[in-house]
This record gives structure tokens, C-alpha cells and sequence, in this order.
């Protein structure tokens, strides 16, 4: 019996997949648990498990292919089994959607092609001729046939095969798509780069604007990726729906900056890793967070709850090229700074190589987002749901302040909160950002 193989739920937040690429081909049997291709999600690109023993007998869609969750990935089966009863099945449950189905999401090919058969004669003398084998400098060459491109003017391709073409500075307008209508896909760009089309990015000639011709001007839209879907969607609703205020302290950071400099001496003796600001900051919001469980909270609006948790897990907002991720150091109050130390530098790497399991970034009570690094004194963030606060970080400030009655050079930094007034009241987050301040301000308190 031939079995369906769907695209799964791999996180909390996920609404479709992307398949990057298959790890078997049709014709191969595969046992359950095998890893048949790989998904990029809202959050990570994880490996996709099969749960039956079989054949691999049809894979449905191809790689760069977007499929909503319990779309059709692939069919299992027996060698030899008739599958077009279970893709029929799936694309009348497609239908049935009113439209907004599989095939309109993911754009595949016509499944009448995909079973194997020919396209039109006509349709194959439109289609460009394959470039020869081992001539890049001819593959390099503007197509004979323009790339294939959407109604908006954009050339067809796949959201992997713009990325994998940006990173290896190819222009797409390069390329000849071998997806379905002619979509420019993954091994397109492989092609290329195997054959020596792959460039360093090079910065346009200065040229003023007022020389720039009319007929030049232009616009260039991108797919949305996964991820900045997820990011649109959730932080949209978590300022429409909760009602944000914010609280901003100054904190005196000079023996913060004072202990972190003995206290990085001491780990580059016995190689450990060194610790940030960040991980100071990490430690005293997890300390306060035992102290104000409010500001460790949850509003269930559909449940009609508050819940607050009896553990602190500390979610961190990390920047990558799609947006942002927000690994969590859980149970950070009963952890060390080494520790956070160490845990956040491998976080922060596994997030930048999109390699974060669902443990990782599921769960967090509390949010940080640090934006000092890049210069900025002070801003403020949108709330990440279910938290009930996240805190901003600014820069530290090398300022003139006044202690005993004289102007004596300081160094200041800025922390805003935003709060939830559903589940935080003024004064609870103001006493919370009191205690973050006074860790901060004495960080050996936060050793007692």
C-alpha cells in the first residue's frame, strides 16, 4: 500500500517548509527513522525522518520548493506501485482549500510532467538548449532565451538557488532554469559554480545620481523568507494585542566594566571563554526574574490565565541574515557566567548557521535583545510572545558624571523594558529593573 509522506510540524511557530534537498532518490529503499531530504523552517534547516519501511516512489516536489504543513513531500510504497490515486487524493484535498493550495504555494511542476511524461513539442522549442558540458565561459554568456519571469519582471527562482547565487556572486539573469517553467532551482546555481561562474560581489562604479539615466532606474523585490514570515506574523500580533509601556534606568556599568576585565584575565589563564557584557546582563536578568515571577509570566488570554513559571529560562535575540532567532539559556539563574558564557557563544553559532533544534529556541520566560554593539545609546523592542517583558540593551557611554560634587569621567548604559500591562504593572517593572540595576552596579552581589 502505497503511503503519503506529508510535510511536518517541526516547530511551534512553523507554517510551511522549504525543501533544501533530497538526501535519497526514487527507487531507493529507505527504512523508518532514514533521512530522506532536509527542510528549511521558520527557525533551522532540520532533517526530514520517514516513519515507514518502503521504496521511495515519487518525490512530488522539487528542491527550493515551499510546502505548507501536511502538504505532499513524497510517496513511499512498494516497487513498482501505481501512486496516482494518492496524488489525486492530495490534489483534490487542495482544491477543496479553495485555491490556496499546495501547488499555488510551492509553484511545482504539472504533475501529468512529473509522472514522466513530455511536454509539448511546442513547449520544447521554446525551452533554451542545454549549455555544453565544461563550458563555463559559454554558460557565463546572457542565455539565448531570456530567464523565465514572474509578472512582476522578476526572474524565476527558487528562495535557495537567490540565496546560493548571492553568496557566490552570480547574477541570475546568467542562468537557464531547469524547474518547472523554467524556475531557476538549486543545482542550476551548483552548476554554475562548478563551472567557474561563481565571482567575488563587485561594488557598482561611483556614478552622482544626477547622472544616472531614467532607463536605469529600478526596483528589486525578494521572496519573504520563512523566517521573516514567522517574524512578521508573531511580533505583529504581540504589539497589536498587547498593550506595551516602557521603563527606562541608566545603570552605572564602571564595575561591571571593572570585573568583567579581572574576571576575562583569569579565563584567558585556563582557556575558557570569555565573558560579555550580554552574559553580565543574562545572569543579573535571571536573579531579578526569582525575585519579580510577574515579570517571569505568560498572559493566556484564551485560557483566561496568568501563568507564571517557576523556572527562568532566558531567551537572546540573534541577528542573521533573515532576521532574528532567539536561542534560550534555561534555568539561567542556577548557572554560572562561565557557563551562560559558553552556552551563548555556541547558541549564537549554531543560530548564524540556521543549525537551532526546536529545544533550543522553544520555551524562554524572558527576552534580551542587545543592539549596544552597533552604537545605538537606547531603543525599544516588541515583547516576544508568550514573554511578558523582553529588555533592550544600549550601548555602554563613556560620560561626564558628578560624584562627591565633582564632574568625574563615567561609564552608563541604558536599559528599557517593555512590559505587558495585561500581566505588568508600572511599579513591578520598575522594581525589576531596580534589582537588574543594582546587580549590575555591584556585580559581585551576583556571586552571593
Amino acid at each position: 500500500m502505497a503511503i503519503p509522506v506529508e510535510m511536518p510540524k517541526m516547530s511551534d511557530t512553523m507554517e510551511e517548509g522549504i525543501l533544501v534537498s533530497w538526501q535519497a532518490e526514487e527507487g531507493d529503499s529507505v527504512s523508518a527513522g532514514d533521512i530522506i531530504a532536509q527542510v528549511e523552517t521558520d527557525k533551522a534547516t532540520m532533517d526530514l525522518e520517514v516513519y515507514d519501511d518502503g521504496v521511495l516512489l515519487k518525490k512530488v516536489v522539487q528542491e527550493g520548493e515551499a510546502v505548507p504543513i501536511g502538504g505532499l513531500i513524497a510517496v513511499l510504497g512498494e516497487e513498482g506501485e501505481d501512486v496516482s490515486d494518492i496524488l489525486k487524493q492530495y490534489a483534490g484535498k487542495s482544491e477543496g482549500d479553495g485555491g490556496a493550495d499546495q501547488a499555488d504555494q510551492a509553484e511545482p511542476a504539472d504533475l501529468d510532467v512529473q509522472e514522466g511524461e513530455q511536454e509539448p513539442v511546442a513547449d520544447q522549442a521554446d525551452a533554451p538548449a542545454p549549455a555544453p558540458s565544461g563550458d563555463g565561459a559559454q554558460r557565463a554568456a546572457a542565455p539565448e532565451v531570456p530567464p523565465a519571469r514572474e509578472g512582476d519582471g522578476r526572474i524565476k527562482s527558487s528562495p535557495l538557488a537567490r540565496r546560493l547565487a548571492s553568496d557566490h556572486g552570480i547574477e541570475l539573469a546568467q542562468l537557464r532554469g531547469s524547474g518547472p517553467e523554467g524556475r531557476i532551482i538549486k543545482r542550476d546555481v551548483e552548476a554554475a559554480i562548478k563551472e567557474g561562474i561563481a565571482r567575488p560581489a563587485e561594488a557598482p562604479a561611483y556614478r552622482p545620481a544626477a547622472e544616472v539615466p531614467y532607463e536605469e532606474e529600478s526596483v528589486e523585490s525578494e521572496s519573504i523568507s520563512q523566517m521573516r514570515k514567522t517574524i512578521a506574523r508573531r511580533l505583529g500580533q504581540s504589539k497589536f494585542s498587547a498593550p506595551h509601556f516602557y521603563l527606562t534606568v541608566d545603570v552605572d556599568m564602571e564595575q561591571a566594566v571593572a570585573s568583567r576585565e579581572r574576571m576575562n584575565e583569569l579565563v584567558s589563564a585556563n582557556g575558557g571563554v570569555k565573558v560579555s557584557y550580554n552574559d553580565l546582563i543574562t545572569k543579573a536578568c535571571a536573579l531579578a526574574l526569582r525575585r519579580h515571577p510577574y515579570v517571569n509570566a505568560s498572559f493566556l488570554e484564551s485560557e483566561g490565565q496568568i501563568r507564571r513559571y517557576n523556572y527562568v529560562h532566558v531567551a537572546i535575540a540573534v541577528a542573521i541574515d533573515e532576521g532574528l532567532v532567539t536561542p534560550v539559556i534555561r534555568h539561567a539563574d542556577r548557572k554560572g557566567l562561565g557557563q551562560i558564557a559558553a552556552e551563548t557563544k555556541e547558541l549564537a553559532e549554531k543560530a548564524r548557521n540556521r543549525q537551532l533544534q526546536p529545544h533550543e529556541w522553544e520555551g524562554s520566560t524572558f527576552t534580551t535583545s542587545n543592539l549596544g554593539m552597533f552604537g545605538i545609546e537606547e531603543f525599544t523592542a516588541i515583547i516576544n510572545p508568550p514573554n511578558s517583558c523582553i529588555l533592550a540593551i544600549g550601548g555602554i557611554r563613556d560620560v561626564a558624571v558628578v560624584k562627591d560634587g565633582e564632574i568625574v569621567p563615567g561609564k552608563r548604559m541604558k536599559l528599557t523594558l517593555s512590559c505587558d500591562h495585561r500581566i505588568v504593572d508600572g511599579a513591578t517593572g520598575a522594581k525589576f529593573l531596580t534589582t537588574v540595576k543594582e546587580f549590575l552596579e555591584e556585580p559581585l552581589s551576583m556571586l552571593v
